[in-house]
This record gives structure tokens, sequence and C-alpha cells, in this order.
């Protein structure tokens, strides 16, 4: 029997999984900068991979705008090397980093309106909407929703009719939640978190919390 529209409320999945997986506290990072690097050395990787990256800049002193935009290029590629990728993402990082350094680091950075602030970071080579958000939300704490794989991949297992881009889904599930930053950081957490443990490739549905507010997944 397919799942009522009632019990399919996102707001409803959302208070469902923070009960029953309790708050993640996303995202890790002592400063807006450090938070940011974090978001975009993560793509394409494991977590732990950055981690300890961001460990190896910071023994250096590396972990701020000035140093890393004027570190040596072979120097912080073989720093960045746990992530992948490590020469793209040494010249990402020093372009953000120098990039940061001219809106006038974080103080001048929070005063730009989010559209106008992410409409920056999507010019900036190697910063796609993804990362963008992630920045956004977690570093400046914007209101803006973070859509990753994981969350696509178990609201379509679930049959909802979502969009195919982007765009058109992070407005679709912004609609459907309170418009908070902390309930846009903890959704974006606790379906990452869903799709680790629970919605892999090959799916581990015994004991998932989804399927105790959705029911089952479909075609699965």
């Amino acid at each position: 029997m397919e799942t009522s529209v009632a019990t399919r409320e996102v707001s409803r999945l959302y208070r469902h999984l923070l009960v029953r997986l309790g708050p993640q506290g996303w995202w890790p990072g002592d400063t807006a900068f450090e938070i940011a690097l974090g978001a975009i050395l993560t793509q394409n990787t494991a977590w732990r991979n950055v981690e300890q990256a961001l460990h190896r800049l910071r023994q250096r002193g590396w972990l701020q705008a000035s140093a890393l935009a004027h570190a040596p290029r072979h120097e912080l590629e073989a720093l960045l090397r746990p992530t992948g990728y490590f020469r793209q993402k040494a010249e990402r990082v020093q372009r953000f980093a120098q990039w940061w350094l001219n809106q006038g680091g974080e103080a001048g950075l929070r005063l730009r309106p989010l559209d106008e602030l992410r409409r920056e970071l999507l010019a900036l080579k190697g910063i796609g909407p993804e990362t963008a958000d992630s920045i956004l939300l977690y570093a400046f704490h914007r209101p803006i929703l973070v859509v990753d794989a994981y969350t696509r991949r178990i609201l379509e297992r679930h049959g909802l009719p979502i969009p195919r881009d982007y765009e058109g889904l992070r407005r679709f599930l912004e609609q459907r939640l309170p418009r908070d930053v902390a309930v846009y950081q903890e959704f974006h957490a606790l379906m990452v978190a869903v799709g680790k443990l629970f919605c892999r490739a090959q799916p581990r549905c015994t004991g998932c919390p989804v399927q105790e507010v959705w029911g089952p997944p479909q075609g699965i």
C-alpha cells in the first residue's frame, strides 16, 4: 500500500530522525574559514581523509587564509595528499583563500547578502552548489539547505516525486522544513547519517528509522 501524503511530510521525518539518531553537531571546525576549507577538501573523499589533511595544515600553522594564499604550492600539495586530487585541491584552496582575503575576510563576508555571496562562491572554479551551500550553511550560518547524494537516494527510494535538478530539490525541501539554520544543519547531517548507516548503494533496511515514518522503500 502506498504511503499516505501525511506520512511523507519531510518535517515529520526530520523530527523523527532527530529523536532516533540524536543531534549530529555538524560541521566540525574551530573557525568559519576552517569549516569552509573542510567543505572544499571533502569533495570526492571521506571525511577521515580531510581530518588528516586539516591536522597537517594545523601543525604547519596554515589554517588561515593569509598563510594558505601564499604557501608554496608543492608543499601545500604534499599536505593535502590524503584528500585525493591534491593538485586540483591545492589550486582551489589557494584561489579560495585569496578570494577570502580580497573580500575582507570573515567580517567582510558576513555583511554580504546571501544570494550575492552564493553567486560569488559558485563563480569560483571547483566550487559547485553542494560545496557553496555547505560553506554558507555551516561557516556563515545562512538559511540554505545542503542537498547531497544521500538525501536524493533516500527520497527516491521512498518514492517521493522530487525534482531532478539540485536547485529544484533544494527548494522542494526548504519549502517543507522550518526556515531555520539549526534545522537545516541537522536535517542535512541526519540524512548523511542515514545514508551511511542504512541507505547505502546496497541498502541495509533493517532498523532504518526512515521506514518508521515513510514505510519500506519502493522497488528495492
